[in-house]
Order: structure tokens, then sequence, then C-alpha cells
């Protein structure tokens, strides 16, 4: 999985150029598959209207559903960083809580930028809707692999409920896309676990 760069040090002008690339191959991408169709939008028109060649694209990307889901896997990749660089010590649905405020955190106005149209087309189109799922999966796989402890029944039980969590806060935010209500939500989300698994 590879994760656009998310924390504050400078890079290499070389790396600057790079990630000027695939945040205008990722931005063109979302644009256009939102205004004409996914199916619709070749992988030439998408180059020529970056004005990249197709190899630079598969340096960067490796399908249309890859660049689509730039802003989504982006964050879940800072999450999975995030555990990797601070492994969970108490209990683990709060460590992936916080995984994933810190995550949040680190995204720039780029992200913000992308993130809710990147959600509204994965909603509009199957083709894209599948490949997040997929996607979805492998998350859940690295992080039970990242958090402390074999991978039993009631981890893996744990993670989709963080991810459910997650899904939950995000269908409350998205209407509005404030981003200071993104973290607020996903704090209360994650809060209210508790009492909504003692309903009757």
């Amino acid at each position: 999985m590879t994760a656009m760069p998310t924390t504050g040090h400078p890079l290499p002008l070389r790396e600057r150029k790079k990630l000027r690339t695939r945040q205008a191959l990722a931005e063109t991408a979302v644009a256009m598959f939102t205004e004409r169709g996914f199916d619709s939008t070749t992988l030439d028109e998408l180059v020529e209207a970056v004005e990249v060649s197709k190899r630079t694209f598969f340096r960067n990307f490796t399908s249309k559903e890859d660049v689509a889901l730039a802003a989504v896997k982006q964050l879940w990749d800072t999450v999975l960083q995030v555990l990797a660089e601070r492994p969970p010590s108490g209990p683990l649905l709060g460590g992936i809580k916080d995984a994933l405020l810190t995550a949040i955190d680190r995204m720039d106005d780029h992200w913000y930028r992308q993130f809710l149209p990147t959600v509204r087309l994965i909603d509009a189109h199957p083709a894209l809707h599948a490949h997040s799922l997929r996607y979805c999966a492998e998350v859940e796989e690295e992080m039970i692999r990242l958090l402390p402890g074999p991978p039993t029944l009631e981890l893996r039980l744990l993670v989709e409920i963080a991810v459910v969590a997650w899904n939950v806060a995000l269908a409350g935010w998205s209407p509005s896309g404030d981003r200071a209500q993104l973290p607020v939500l996903v704090d209360r989300t994650f809060a209210a676990i508790p009492a909504a698994l003692a309903l009757e």
C-alpha cells in the first residue's frame, strides 16, 4: 500500500514534483469521473488532461480504480502507518480511534478537497464500490496484523466494529463536509459504541 506524504517535513524538489503529479492525476480523475462517468472516461483522456504519459500514470497508480480511490487510500494508509509507529498500549478500540484521529489530523487541504467527492463517486459507481470493499478488506487484514495479539475472533470483530464506526461517522459528516466536524464525529461515534452494544 502506498501513501501520499502527509507529514510536514519538507520534501526534496524531485519528490515535490512527483507529489504534484500524483495529486494532479487524482484530482483530475475524480473531476472527470464525476462529470463524464467512470466507465465513460478513458485512461488516455485522463493522462492527456494532466499532460503526462501513461508510463508516468502507472508509476503512480495501478488502474483507473486506484487513482479514483487515492484520497481513501491516503487516509487508511496513514492510519496503518500510525499503528505501525505507535502500537496501542491500552484498550485496542481506543487505539484504533486514536490512530484514525491522528491520520485525519495529518491530512492536508488537498485531501479535504478530494475526499468527499471521492466518497460520492464511490457511492455512484458499482465498480468503484467493489474496488473500495476489496481495499477495505486488505486494510482490515493489515490492521489485524499490526495490532498486538493473535488474530482471534474477538480481534477481527473489534476491527470490524472500528471500521463500521468510521463509516457511521462518515455518513454523518458527508452532508456538510465541514473539516472541523470530522474528528468530532469520529470521537463521538466511537464513544457511543458501548451504549449501542447495550441496546435492548
